[in-house]
């Protein structure tokens, strides 16, 4: 999104605006029909002629695995309209400002669907989903760090299987727009960056023509786009264009940069394939984004409710003369929330009237998002606000008010809205609406602390303990999601001591330890810093004999995705200051949580949270010598139990009541919770995830626990949790 873009809607949600057109009459639409009949019936007849014969081996379908589905049965219904330029067998073009398939004039009813934040299993539901709206068109961003979390190390199965997903796509006959990045904003950890990147010494300059960067992103590329290249709709598969960059215009100006990336990606893809930009509808902007020309398309996204015309008007100023069909690559459906706002909801109908704007002249859209899916892991973004220290980390949900939620239900007002207007611009009648799947509440889930987090470290490697005079970043270290813990000491004094740390990023919890005290083997919370509030924390005064170690807890919570602070480096990034002297002598500790894609599948910390959970089965739970459960940083772990297949259903987690952690339940990571912050109060859990008989949920609770020492399963989301209730 554009930084205007983003500015305006950050006060989007007070309520919608009201459209400053109205939408297309029947009697223009009328006219426009008219307009296509000017030709001469002999011309026509002449013409159509032409065109049956050297276009009939063309309309043959694609192969399908569902007649429902087919492109035949889209065809019978459809009024052929035919180019006036060459037609090659499976070709994909743009002339005359319009799109043309195979010869025929194309509109794009387009949707962003990822299948990073969709379990593979539900992939086919959810294209469905987006086909019964009567989208013909996925947009996908492709993100490096996914596919490549450490230096050379790939990842393309599972949740990663972008193969299968395309392939998905083709069976399906959804065409595909692919958005390789290198960078994709997306509301995606770092913007799709590997975070191993920021490691790299000394500092890449990304998104330029750094040659030290491009060397890396002519690797990855090298890497990528020879996968998707059997999948171009000149080659028989459903890919019709890729998209350079993203956003570009609203970040830098660096031409080198982006007519490199066009030079890389026509070496590997060719040179019939359509590259396409994706800009902000501003004048600079576009000016910085775009190459002139006829080499890439150029696109835009604006506001939704926005007047669309004269913002496609300025688009084609840079395009080719007729190479500028209006096509608006992110019209968005709804927006994103941070943690601590109100849940983000738009209206349904002043949707589907804007969309009906840009339909009923012959524009084309992809809606931004047509699901929006779920953050699983850590991999949810972040953004600033005026400055870096105005940080807002993304909800685990990425629902977006899109018109098919989190969990695909599509019974909704939205959906319904925007299936009505895309109706009355597709010849073809819409597939059948699937019925919402279903969701199961399994009840409340009894759990019991087995580990407080200080307590396995023994459990981690020596080799991995890294020893410094200052504190050095997680990425330096290794450390690229979660959490890192830092370790020092310091002499006690007689008053009370002040620690400052004035860069951390982005939570801090601090802990101290007197070792010479009797029965004293765990560290005592003191309290946070975090990237928003002050940067000081008093120490309390300590009679100890001995020096007092220092612990602080690092959290990582989702690097900044979009703007000029997106060199977003987690952990501790000053010195450290002790009654303002710097403190040094660290060791520096990773807790290693797995992410979505990452091996081992199993966990190491998970692994003995759990072993602890037998050998504590028959006590109450661990509790602290005052009798109180610790607000120290624990494992508490519980069993619920599917007594039948059949009754394997998607359930959310809710963690009202509880402070703020991360929860993984059959060893997968379904992402962070922090209900007392809100909004988001329940987790989403897809079904394939659960298992007949016993499933197992771990949390790691970083402040305090529910008294009660109790999650419940319920069937349904909820956004209505702390702080932001006042909002």
């Amino acid at each position: 999104m554009s930084q205007q873009l983003w500015m305006e809607r950050q006060k989007a949600f007070t309520g919608p605006p009201q459209l400053t057109e109205t939408t297309t009459t029947a009697n223009s639409r009328k006219t426009m029909a008219r307009r296509s009949r000017t030709k001469t019936k002999l011309f026509f007849l002449l013409i159509s002629l032409i065109a049956f014969l050297a276009f009939v081996p063309v309309f043959a379908p694609l192969p399908s695995f569902s007649s429902h589905y087919s492109l035949s049965h889209r065809h019978q219904h459809r009024k052929v309209v035919t180019s006036t330029v060459a037609v090659k067998p499976g070709s994909f073009e743009i002339d005359d400002d319009k799109f043309w398939k195979d010869g025929e004039h194309f509109r794009i009813i387009g949707g962003d669907l990822h299948y990073f934040r969709v379990l593979p299993q539900y992939w086919e539901d959810r294209l469905l989903r987006a086909k019964a709206l009567g989208l013909n068109t996925i947009q996908t961003y492709v993100p490096w760090n996914l596919h490549e979390p450490q230096p050379g190390k790939l990842v393309f199965e599972g949740i990663a299987d972008l193969v299968s997903f395309l392939k998905l796509c083709h069976k399906l006959d959804m065409l595909v727009m692919l958005r390789p990045g290198p960078y994709i904003c997306g509301e995606w950890d770092f913007g799709g960056f590997p975070a191993w990147l920021l490691a790299i010494e000394p500092p890449l300059k990304l998104r330029s023509s750094d040659s030290a960067y491009l060397r890396l992103v002519d690797n990855w590329w090298g890497i990528l786009l020879p996968k998707v290249t059997q999948f171009l709709y000149n080659n028989g598969g459903p890919i019709i264009m890729v998209q350079i960059e993203n956003e570009f215009g609203s970040y830098g100006d660096d031409k080198a940069y982006l007519h490199h990336l066009v030079e890389l990606a026509r070496g590997h893809l060719g040179d019939e394939i359509i590259l396409y930009t994706t800009d902000g509808g501003d004048r600079e902007i576009l000016e910085k984004g775009t190459i002139r020309g006829d080499a890439v398309f150029s696109t835009v996204d604006f506001t939704t409710g926005s007047n669309p015309w004269p913002i496609f008007k300025l688009q084609k100023e840079f395009n080719a003369p007729g190479k500028s069909p209006p096509l608006c690559s992110e019209f968005y459906t709804g927006w994103l929330t941070h943690w601590g706002e109100k849940n983000a909801k738009t209206d349904a109908d002043f949707t589907a009237s804007a969309l009906e704007q840009i339909l009923s002249r012959n524009g084309s859209a992809v809606l931004y998002m047509v699901h929006g899916g779920t953050n699983f892991g850590f991999y949810n973004g972040a953004n600033t606000g005026v400055d870096e220290s105005d940080y807002k980390p993304d909800i685990t949900s990425y629902d977006y008010d899109a018109p098919i939620s989190e969990s695909g239900d599509v019974e909704n007002a939205k959906f319904n809205a925007l299936r009505r207007v895309i109706g009355l611009h597709t010849a073809a009648s819409l597939p059948s609406v699937p019925s919402n799947n279903g969701k199961m509440g399994y009840g409340p889930i009894q759990l019991q602390k087995t580990a407080f987090l200080f307590d396995l470290l023994d459990n981690i490697n020596p080799a991995d303990v890294v020893e410094s005079e200052n504190p050095l970043s997680m990425e330096s270290v290794g450390q690229m999601f979660g959490f890192l813990l830092y370790i020092s000491e310091y002499t006690p004094k007689d008053d009370k001591s002040v620690l400052l740390i004035p860069e951390v990023h982005d939570r801090a919890q601090v802990f101290t330890l007197c070792h010479s005290k009797e029965n004293s083997r765990r560290p005592t919370h003191v309290g946070s810093i975090d990237r928003l509030s002050s940067k000081t924390l008093g120490l309390p005064n300590a009679k100890c004999a001995s020096n007092i170690s220092l612990f602080v807890l690092v959290e990582n919570q989702g690097r900044v995705n979009y703007g000029s602070y997106i060199f977003d480096k987690k952990g501790i990034l000053s010195s450290v200051f002790l009654d303002g002297r710097i403190l040094h002598g660290w060791k520096m500790i990773p807790i290693p949580f797995h992410n979505l894609n990452e091996v081992p599948k199993i966990n190491a910390i998970i692994q003995v949270a759990l072993s602890r959970s037998i050998t504590v089965s028959t006590q109450t739970g661990l509790k602290d010598k005052s009798g109180n459960v610790s607000e120290v940083p624990a494992f508490f772990t519980g069993h619920f139990f599917i007594e039948n297949a059949d009754q394997i259903q998607d359930t959310f987690i809710s963690f009202s009541g509880w402070g703020k952690g991360i929860a993984v339940v059959n060893d997968f990571n379904i992402g962070r919770y922090w209900p007392s912050f809100g909004p988001q109060c329940n987790l989403y859990v897809p079904s394939p995830i659960l298992r007949h008989g016993e499933n197992v949920l771990v949390i790691l609770e970083l402040d305090y626990p529910s008294p009660e020492l109790v999650i419940h399963s319920v069937d349904h989301p909820d956004f209505t949790c702390g702080s932001s209730k006042s909002k």
